[in-house]
Formats: structure tokens, C-alpha cells, sequence
């Protein structure tokens, strides 16, 4: 039975309630009075419940389908702007004790190098991620209680914080670790972690099973439970997402809303962020092997639909995806991507060798962080390397309401420009320096608070003084 209230994770992703809002989106696919209805309502920027999100999703006429797409839009634009959030993946170790069949990690890889950091190798690998100009990192690890234990992720966190090196500073952790226990939750906000990111993977259980076929992962219910938990344990900045190409996509992207819903209504906040990843070839992996595998033009449709449905929460995109796709999709609702990624563990120091590979996936975008920032600005973007909402405890139900009232532009807006400018200052090149003293320039005048203005552009100027680390 499905009850959005429940902590149970298969009543609140319910198996039932899915399949009868696939074949409610399937049946109305073509009500052009419904979808219309369902457009005008999403308009007032308050976002749409699974089935309806479901129905907009299936609509196959072309002229609806350009209002969606116009729609979101408008809708990333409102809550948004054109701020593009920057940040890294960090891997700290690939041992693994599960049998995800998707994943290189997976415990019956043998030829894959593990590898586990060590404090002095994490400080390294810190230091070149600073060196480009990174300020948000996202660590990520597998699960293995022996090799990376909740004191050794802890440690790494401190480790982190602690490199300050020339004008480098990480001011946010996010943390992309296996479900565990809510003592465990509670010591990693007391650590300071910025979001707890869980990929669900997939919401159909039967399937999510299947592919986790051995080790803790394989709990179906505690894995899904997992942000119940966190948000029981203190953490209120919660990331989700599904890897599309594992299960049908339409099943997934109702069972992500399910949850994003569950979130809001138990704790009156819903995640923080959802993230949209594809499957990708990887060693010992073939993602063409999966036969749910979605083209950019589904992918795209998938975007648009979430930023509509929970207009209030941040969309991510990694490597994984090519520029072209990336550049398709930033517009339509995604608003933080990673730029200069390694996927490998210690691959910011030392560039992997064929024989040596321990990437989780193969990157597309292939870019460097330069070259992402010189490539957002140009299309009209603000690489934006903020992380004052966290610094200044705006998280969980005061970001969101910051956010959803509007008011939340007055402190996003300069923040993006002050940490664009810091950027400029200490590691762009002087091409993308020059573009970037252009865009400020322009940008800062968009700023209707005059107080707000004001204070920014004073901001800035000690920031060309040298001085740094300002927010609102």
C-alpha cells in the first residue's frame, strides 16, 4: 500500500502506485486538455506530484513537448538564474565488498589496481584539486568496512578541511558514502559534510536485487531508507539519484519522485539535490550489455520533467556525459556539474596508466576545469565556486525557504560573482580571465538590491587587493 508518510521503504516507493501511474501516463498521453492543465499548474513554480511529472513525461505531441522544454526553462531561470555550481569528485578508495554488477568495484573484479589513500596522499591529491581552483568536492569511496571504515572517511574529512594551500581552501564536503546507521549519520554532521549523496540506482526492487547480487548493498530496504535515517541522524542536505540504463527509465523517474516527495512531506524538506547519471563502459563493464540504455533526447525530456516537478531542488551532471549533452541539458535544468574530473583513486596526482586502471567510469568530458569555466561563461553562464549557504547554516528547510520565496538570488547572485572572481584572480587563464572581468562586469549590474550591490562590488575590489573568502 502506498503512504507518501511511511518509513518504510516499500510503502513509500511503492511497487503498485508505480505501475499505476506508468499506465495513467501511458492512458493520457495524448489528453491535450489534461497536459495543458498540467503545464498551467507547474507554471506557478510549485512543482508537480509523481503522476502528474509522469504525464508530462509520456506526452508525445511535439507542439506540448516544446512547452515543456520552454517551460523548464523558465522554471531553472526563476529558482536559478544562469549560476552554474563547479565542484570535483574525490576518490578516496575503491575497495568494495559488494557484487554490483554495474560497477568495476564489484568484490569478483580481480584485475582491477585497488587502492586506498593515505592521509598524505589525500592532502596531495587536495592540494591539485586547489590548484585548479576548486572549492567543492564530493568524496567518494567504495563500502568496506576494513579498508574504508566511518573513522577512516571521518579523518579523511578533517584532512580535507584542514589543506590551506596558497589561496586554496576546500569549503565543502559532500559525502557519497554506502547507507549506513544513523550514529554513523550523526558523526558526519558533526564532521561538517555538506550533502549526503545515495544513488538508489534503481527503485524496482525485483531488478535492484538482481544487480546487487551479494554484499550489504543487496538490502533492498535499507538502502532505500538510508535519507530517512541521515535526516534522523542531523544531516538536513540530502542528495538522490537513479543511474539510468539499469531499469525502464520511466520506472525510475516515478520512484525518484516518490522519494524527493517522501522527503518534503515527513521532514519538510525535500532533497537538495537529484542527480541524472547514465551508465557507462568501465573496466570489466560493458554498458551496452544493459538493455535500458536511454538516448540524449530521453535524457533531455527527463531533465526538463524534474526541473518542473521539484523546481526547487538542484539538478547534477557529471563527466559521464559529453559536452554536447552537457551543453543541451544546463539550460533545461541542471545546475551544478563537475569539471577536470578523475574518476580513478589518486588520479589527481598521478595520471593513470593503461595497465593501472581504477576509474569507477570512463569520463566523456574530458575537459579541463579552465576550459568548463571558459565554456559556461561563453554561453552567458556563471561558474559559480560558492558555498556560503552551508557556511552560514542556510541548509535543509532555511535554504529552501530562501529559495522557494525568492529571496535566496540575494545571496547567490554576488556569491557567484565574488567566487567567480576569485577564480579569475588565482588560477584562470588570461583568456578566460579576460572573459570572465567582462561577464562580472555586466553581471554585478543585475543586482536590483542596492545595499546587495553595493557591498558586492566592494567585495570585489578587495578581492583584485588580494584578500579573499567574502559571502553573503
Amino acid at each position: 500500500m502506498y503512504n507518501i508518510r511511511s518509513t518504510k521503504a516499500e510503502e513509500f516507493i511503492s511497487h503498485d502506485e508505480i505501475l499505476e501511474t506508468l499506465e495513467y501516463a501511458k492512458e493520457n498521453a495524448d489528453n491535450r486538455m489534461l497536459i495543458k492543465s498540467i503545464i498551467d499548474k507547474a507554471r506557478k513554480g510549485n512543482g508537480l506530484n509523481h503522476r502528474e511529472a509522469s504525464v508530462l513525461l509520456e506526452c508525445g505531441m511535439d507542439d506540448l513537448n516544446n512547452e515543456i522544454y520552454s517551460l523548464a526553462e523558465e522554471i531553472k531561470e526563476r529558482f536559478y538564474g544562469n549560476r552554474i555550481v563547479m565542484f570535483a569528485p574525490l576518490y578516496l578508495s575503491n575497495y568494495c565488498v559488494n557484487g554490483c554488477v554495474y560497477c568495476p568495484y564489484h568484490l569478483k573484479n580481480r584485475h582491477i589496481a585497488r587502492k586506498k589513500l593515505t592521509q598524505e596522499e589525500i592532502r596531495n591529491e587536495v592540494i591539485a584539486l586547489q590548484d585548479m581552483g576548486h572549492k567543492r568536492l564530493a568524496l567518494e569511496t567504495g563500502e568496506d568496512p576494513i579498508n574504508s571504515p566511518i573513522e577512516y572517511v571521518l579523518e579523511s574529512i578533517k584532512t580535507i578541511y584542514d589543506v590551506k594551500h596558497k589561496n586554496g581552501a576546500i569549503r565543502r564536503v559532500n559525502v557519497n558514502i554506502a547507507a549506513t546507521t544513523v550514529e554513523n549519520y550523526r558523526k558526519l554532521a558533526e564532521a561538517g559534510i555538506g550533502t549526503y549523496i545515495l544513488f538508489q540506482e534503481t527503485y524496482h526492487k525485483e531488478s535492484y536485487e538482481i544487480l546487487h547480487p551479494t554484499g550489504p548493498k543487496h538490502h533492498y530496504s535499507y538502502h532505500t531508507e538510508a535519507m530517512d535515517r541521515a535526516m534522523e541522524g542531523g544531516i538536513d542536505d540530502v542528495g538522490l539519484g537513479v543511474l539510468f540504463g539499469l531499469e525502464r527509465y520511466k520506472y525510475d523517474f516515478t520512484g525518484l519522485l516518490m522519494h524527493a516527495e517522501h522527503l518534503e512531506e515527513v521532514y519538510g524538506v525535500g532533497p537538495h539535490t537529484l542527480s541524472v547519471p547514465r551508465i557507462r563502459h568501465a573496466d570489466d563493464i560493458d554498458a551496452d550489455s544493459f538493455t535500458n540504455g536511454i538516448d540524449d533526447d530521453i535524457f533531455a525530456k527527463i531533465v526538463a520533467c524534474i526541473r518542473i516537478a521539484v523546481p526547487y531542488t538542484g539538478m547534477i551532471i557529471s563527466t559521464r556525459e559529453s559536452q554536447a549533452c552537457r551543453e543541451k541539458v544546463l539550460k533545461l535544468g541542471v545546475s551544478q556539474i563537475s569539471g577536470g574530473s578523475k574518476t580513478s583513486v589518486g588520479g589527481y596526482v598521478l595520471p593513470e596508466l593503461a595497465e593501472d586502471k581504477s576509474e569507477q567510469f570512463d569520463v566523456s568530458d574530458k575537459r579541463t576545469l579552465d576550459e568548463i569555466v571558459r565554456w559556461l561563461m561563453e554561453m552567458g553562464h556563471i561558474p559559480s565556486f560558492c558555498t556560503a549557504c552551508y557556511r552560514e547554516g542556510r541548509t535543509g528547510d532555511r535554504f529552501m525557504m530562501l529559495l522557494k520565496s525568492g529571496q535566496i538570488i540575494n545571496c547567490c547572485h554576488p556569491n557567484s560573482l565574488i567566487t567567480l572572481k576569485e577564480y579569475l584572480m588565482d588560477y584562470a587563464k588570461e583568456e578566460t580571465r579576460i572573459l570572465g572581468e567582462k561577464l562580472i562586469e555586466k553581471e554585478i549590474h543585475r543586482i536590483t538590491n542596492e545595499k546587495v550591490r553595493l557591498r558586492a562590488e566592494d567585495n570585489l575590489r578587495e578581492i583584485s587587493q588580494g584578500k579573499r573568502d567574502f559571502r553573503f
